[in-house]
């Protein structure tokens, strides 16, 4: 009996390297159902929670960034790496997988290096409009190069370049709920709504702008839907009393009801979140966050900004701009509908399928 093909999957670090790679697992599933899909991730981070959640397999590296604020403390990573890399090619041997697929971080670089190194396909992932160290890195080495901006050819090899967007979840690639439906179901009335997303941690900054001027906002008019993020939930609900036009939550389980609900969207600009509301084409002010490696959230929101797609504030401008832009744009369909127009250029709802077709075409060489 024939031994099933093997996919191995490496991302990790953050959310933004991780779902990518799930959903990238669970189409090759649909396509390949008697596969084995197993991933490679970091040991202690989030990937070793979240990946067994979604029902895949996954094992562990001893690996983690370069700190690049105290560099004493990479006296270990030489030692780490090395030891990633055995473990690696341990893996690899053990798994015989026909392609290995990194979607970045640094468990990523360890595995997609030993994998081109015993000569197995590789392909890679890059979800930032500006690449990582570890993408970077690996560029000359692997067989493919699926990105979601144009313009990566600057820091990647053209010929190994395919457009293919950001994996999103397959439930936004469907028509969104009826915005009537949306509205009712967190409670609120029929007016202009004003869609918050700080991500699933929260954003302090952006929920102390949030919470300044967010009665004014409702005094206006307009409905919220805030999601604050688990770790300041507790903190804003004894600051904010509940209020005809607010829908509050840590976390937003739903959200394609989010979505259909929204008519203006102001979000932090992850390269996942932005390919969320290319497709779903949310009017949007982005504000990035200035705590990520390379700054990559403000490169991202640029990608869109100068194509008129999306509206900027940085974060220590928030206090001095962000009531104003909020209300010109709550105010004025036509504006909104110019930022929609223009962010439905950057949609690709079939990111997913273009990626694992690409796969596809690299196993049947």
């Amino acid at each position: 009996m024939p031994k099933p093909i093997c996919f191995l999957l490496s991302g990790g670090g953050t959310g933004g390297h991780i779902f990518p790679a799930l959903s990238i697992a669970d189409e090759l599933k649909r396509r390949y159902p008697e596969a084995i899909i197993h991933f490679v991730g970091a040991k202690d981070r989030m990937e070793m929670e979240k990946v067994p959640a979604a029902g895949y397999s996954i094992s562990g590296l001893w690996i983690s960034g370069i700190n690049r604020s105290d560099g004493w403390k990479n006296i270990s990573f030489p030692f780490k790496l090395m030891s990633s890399l055995i473990k690696s090619v341990q893996i690899l041997a053990k798994y015989k997988p026909e392609i290995v697929i990194g979607t970045g971080g640094f468990a990523s670089g360890a595995l997609l290096y030993a994998a081109h190194w015993l000569g197995h396909k590789t392909l890679i992932q890059e979800q930032n409009s500006f690449p990582g160290i570890t993408n970077k890195w690996l560029a000359p080495k692997v067989n493919s190069i699926c990105v979601a901006f144009d313009g990566l050819d600057a820091f990647f090899p053209k010929s190994k370049i395919q457009l293919t967007g950001n994996p999103i979840r397959r439930e936004l690639t469907q028509l969104l709920p009826l915005r009537s439906k949306a509205l009712h179901s967190f409670g609120l009335q029929d007016k202009p709504t004003l869609l918050i997303l700080g991500g699933s941690l929260g954003a302090r900054n952006l929920n102390k702008a949030v919470l300044k001027l967010y009665g004014r906002i409702l005094s206006a008019g307009f409905n919220i839907i805030w999601q604050t993020g688990k770790l300041y939930i507790e903190n804003l609900k004894t600051e904010v009393a509940p209020t005809e036009g607010l829908y509050m939550e840590a976390f937003i389980q739903d959200m394609p009801m989010a979505y259909a609900a929204a008519d203006l969207v102001l979000s932090r600009a992850g390269a996942g979140t932005l390919s969320e509301l290319a497709v779903v084409t949310k009017a949007t002010i982005l504000v990035p966050s200035p705590n990520v490696a390379e700054d990559h959230q403000t490169k991202n929101a640029m990608a869109l900004v100068q194509k008129g797609a999306a509206r900027m504030i940085a974060e220590k401008e928030l206090d001095s701009s962000l009531e104003t832009l909020l209300l010109e744009l709550l105010n004025s369909d036509t504006k909104r509908k110019e930022l929609s127009n223009a962010i439905a250029e950057f949609g690709k709802p079939n990111a997913t399928n273009s990626i694992v077709d690409q796969i596809d075409r690299l196993i049947s060489k």
